[in-house]
């Protein structure tokens, strides 16, 4: 049970209430943080994805001794503490070198890890690409390709699909002006093979989107590397848990009119209704009760109504001698 925390003025009470959860959540916070040993590379890498994360986004410039596999009790109060449900965690020693784990929080309580090992040889800062940048707090287009990304059962692959959507979601927008469409972000993996023991790696880009003259109604699209460039390899999993991860993608109820079943609208705007009936025995239904469906007298083969028309037909003979 989550521990629950009564307010004692107004101020925290309005704290309280901006945690709380809503029908429509706030948009989520990232924070960066790094441990005691952590590699320049990584620590550009972390600058970086800030960077592309801001305005919704804290960076930690201090060392974090926080063994997140191990015991996550840090991450969770740094995660309580900050209002962030995103965290970027930067390590490296022998073992993990140029380590980044990505850590998604429900409740402030740890959902699912996920270890990404950064290729240094590949990378590139935002920096070294010498041309313009786009603006701050614009949201992306994004863009998974590979097989891997398509899977029906939950592996490393969709997590890591599932993460970066909620990392560069952003704000909620009902309506998209295309003129902040400026960069996109490019997240590959190649098919696995059969017999390959090392995973396929993933790699992210990022593209400013140009827009030039071409003559006609719509302009030509062009997209030029913008930085930075990151390649991974898939390292330790932790996998949320089902009963958990059904609470947190639970939708809260609206106060709008739930829409009634078998009941549509045509295009003339008349309501038309759809009935389900159950199968019918019609061998139970009553009819010789009806005059229509009554046997006339024309019918062959009823000895029935033979005999009566033999008896009416004797009846006016025997009057007719008795007088």
């Amino acid at each position: 049970m989550l521990r629950q925390i009564k307010p004692r003025n107004a101020r925290s009470k309005r704290a309280l209430d901006k945690k709380a959860p809503k029908p429509i959540e706030n948009p989520k916070t990232t924070l960066f943080l790094r441990y005691t040993t952590c590699s320049q590379v990584v620590q550009d890498a972390l600058t970086d994805l800030h960077q592309l994360r801001i305005p919704l986004a804290k960076k930690f410039t201090k060392k974090n001794a926080v063994h997140p596999f191990e015991d996550p009790a840090s991450l969770e109060f740094f995660s309580e503490k900050n209002d962030a449900s995103l965290l970027v965690f930067g390590s490296s020693n022998k073992k993990r070198p140029h380590a980044m784990t990505l850590v998604r929080t429900f409740g402030y309580k740890i959902l699912d890890m996920l270890e990404l090992n950064l290729d240094p040889d590949s990378f590139r800062r935002l920096n070294q690409f010498k041309n313009k940048k786009c603006a701050v707090g614009l949201k992306p287009m994004l863009l998974f390709a590979g097989t891997p990304f398509e899977g029906p059962v939950t592996n490393e692959y969709t997590m890591i699909k599932s993460f970066f959507t909620d990392f560069f979601k952003g704000e909620p927008a009902d309506k998209v002006d295309v003129e902040g469409l400026q960069y996109i972000v490019s997240i590959s993996a190649r098919e696995e093979v059969e017999g390959e023991e090392a995973k396929p790696s993933v790699h992210l880009r990022v593209y400013l989107i140009k827009t030039k003259r071409s003559g006609q109604k719509l302009p030509r699209v062009e997209v030029e590397e913008m930085g930075p460039r990151m390649d991974f390899r898939v390292g330790r999993v932790k996998e949320a848990d089902e009963s958990i991860l059904k609470e947190a993608m639970k939708k809260a109820r609206t106060s709008q009119e739930r829409p009634k079943k078998n009941i549509s609208t045509d295009i003339m705007g008349d309501k038309i209704g759809r009935i389900h009936l159950g199968k019918q025995d019609l061998k139970e239904l009553q009819t010789r009760k009806m005059k229509g469906l009554k046997r006339s007298r024309d019918v062959a083969g009823s000895e029935d109504d033979e005999m009566e028309d033999a008896i009416s037909d004797d009846e006016p003979a025997k009057k007719s001698r008795q007088g």
